[in-house]
């Protein structure tokens, strides 16, 4: 029973389901009776963890938008892991606009929330690893304690709650 209990803290997204999401979203623009004939579109690259939307005008570059986040929230990919970059003037009068996707926990959020877990002053460690954060203890309901504290006051980005043992 003296056996320690951890977790980790991250941030990813599952990026089958995002793929899906943007093939889905793809789909509707190509087939949507209000983006007949214009130069709409999104774009995934894996690699750089970003999506590339091109639209003739920023209000159809939001409907662009909407509809991946609609697609996203039914996939079960956490919207608010999207981060907006700049709209910019791109060639043919159409505007781009490159959209990140939030992976990792960040240096700064991780200090906030080792400090957080700290002033929860339950008998837990926090620990930075990399860009996750481990929380370990003897207690599981204070692990628990730990995850929902977390869940309501974390980052804007989403977080998850893995390798509990």
């Amino acid at each position: 029973m003296a056996d320690n209990h951890s977790f980790d803290v991250v941030s990813e997204i599952n990026h089958v389901e995002m793929h899906n999401a943007i093939d889905q979203a793809q789909r509707e623009i190509a087939v949507r009776y209000d983006f007949k004939g214009t130069k709409a579109s999104l774009e995934f690259d894996k690699k750089e963890n970003a999506i590339t939307v091109l639209a003739n005008h920023k209000g159809q570059l939001d409907t662009v938008l909407q509809v991946l986040k609609e697609k996203m929230a039914k996939r079960g990919v956490p919207v608010k892991a999207l981060i907006r970059g700049k709209v910019e003037d791109a060639s043919h009068d159409t505007v781009r606009e490159v959209l990140k996707l939030h992976t990792g926990v960040d240096t700064e959020d991780a200090r906030k929330i080792v400090k957080d877990i700290k002033q929860l002053k339950l008998k837990v460690q926090a620990q930075i690893m990399e860009d996750k954060v481990r929380v370990t203890g003897k207690k599981l309901d204070e692990l628990q304690a730990v995850i929902a504290y977390l869940k309501e006051h974390g980052p804007e980005y989403p977080l998850q709650f893995v390798n509990l043992t």
